[in-house]
């Protein structure tokens, strides 16, 4: 076959795109091709940031040319991950979702899921519609924090599609890995196994129209985390940490995630999780047990949002575990820095909205 544009891009249209399940010609993913007598230079854009995906990628464009062009022939061939901006112009999943909002963490053990379950029950008690997936395949808390553990999500038919329907509780669309595994066993899976079950968590359920969409990551950084931003056209992120440094190191390398080159998620901000202990018995006392400020000044120094303080409170932890979130009490001081919270968050995601779509219209 003669070495020509046309000859290169009917070759490069046999090459799929895996995520997004067309070619790459057809996806507009190819960019500067150049071709010379005995030479092809191009770039590629794909779905996956990982290292991996573009590795598979660059292959697989590499090989198709040689076999068709002669193993003799120069290719400089560079692959990149898809800016966060082309992503939305591919996707069309969850488009009745107003805002899909990641909770993460750097580390296990901050209450992330805690103030996942709290921030969704107070952006209810605010009148918004809301919905979490629980996406700690490992470690699922959702089910409990709103007492739903047992529960299985019904099926329904739609547009030829079985669909699946979240579980109701407390005014909130409920979808965890929990309901469909056994909460005494362990959920042992490998990588790809568990970013497949996290994708149907999106593509397979019928959520209908919501003003926001939680989701509630394992902790660290890594496939789970790829394969959420390559999978869902996130709106925002916020990092949850306690205020010590152990968990502030890991906050940091979180926020870093995020703000890669092929993510560019934006950080809605950061919430300081036990921030001081106060007993029952003395209300106004704050012991600060984990130090003082730290998640605070690191979003200063990071010029992060900071969302706010949340005290470590016996009564947090005994409404998690009866299925009742904390931010449900009336006027507790526990319940009203959850509200305050809210507050402090639907101001940064309506922010970051309005900037979206103000840069949309240039």
């Amino acid at each position: 076959m003669e070495l020509n544009r046309e000859n290169v891009l009917e070759v490069l249209g046999g090459i799929l795109e895996p995520d997004l399940k067309k070619d790459i010609v057809t996806l507009n993913l190819v960019e500067d091709l150049q071709i010379g007598e005995t030479a092809i230079q191009l770039i590629v854009h794909v779905s996956n940031p990982a290292l991996h995906a573009r590795k598979r990628m660059q292959e697989a464009v590499e090989f198709n040319l040689r076999r068709v062009f002669g193993k003799e022939i120069s290719i400089d061939s560079t692959v990149k991950a898809i800016p966060a901006e082309a992503k939305k112009a591919h996707r069309k999943i969850l488009p009745e979702v107003k805002n899909i909002i990641a909770i993460a963490s750097g580390k296990g053990g901050v209450g992330k899921s805690t103030v996942t379950a709290n921030l969704a029950g107070g952006l209810v008690k605010a009148g918004y519609t809301v919905g979490i997936i629980d996406a700690d395949i490992y470690g699922p808390s959702i089910p409990t924090m709103f007492d739903v553990v047992g529960e299985r999500p019904s099926m329904k038919e739609m547009d030829s599609e079985n669909k699946i329907l979240p579980v109701q509780s407390q005014g909130l669309q409920l979808l965890s890995i929990g309901f469909f595994t056994d909460q005494d066993n362990a959920v042992v899976w490998r990588g790809p196994m568990a970013a497949k079950a996290l994708t149907q968590m999106f593509t397979d359920t019928y959520w209908g129209e919501l003003d926001y969409l939680l989701v509630d990551l394992p902790p660290g950084t890594g496939d789970i985390h790829l394969s959420l931003v390559q999978t869902v056209p996130l709106d925002g992120v916020v990092i949850v940490s306690t205020p010590q440094e152990v968990a502030l190191a890991d906050a940091r390398r979180g926020i870093n995630m995020f703000k890669m080159d092929g993510m560019k998620v934006p950080i809605v901000g950061l919430v300081e999780n036990m921030a001081w202990f106060t007993p029952a018995e003395l209300p106004e006392n704050k012991y600060y047990i984990f130090g003082r400020d730290g998640a605070k000044n690191l979003a200063e120094g990071m010029k992060v949002p900071f969302l706010g303080h949340i005290p470590l409170v016996q009564s947090v932890r005994e409404a998690g575990d009866v299925g009742r979130p904390a931010v449900f009490q009336e006027k507790t001081p526990v319940s009203e820095a959850f509200e305050e919270l809210v507050r402090k968050f639907v101001k940064q995601a309506e922010d970051i909205s309005n900037a979206k779509n103000l840069q949309a219209a240039k």
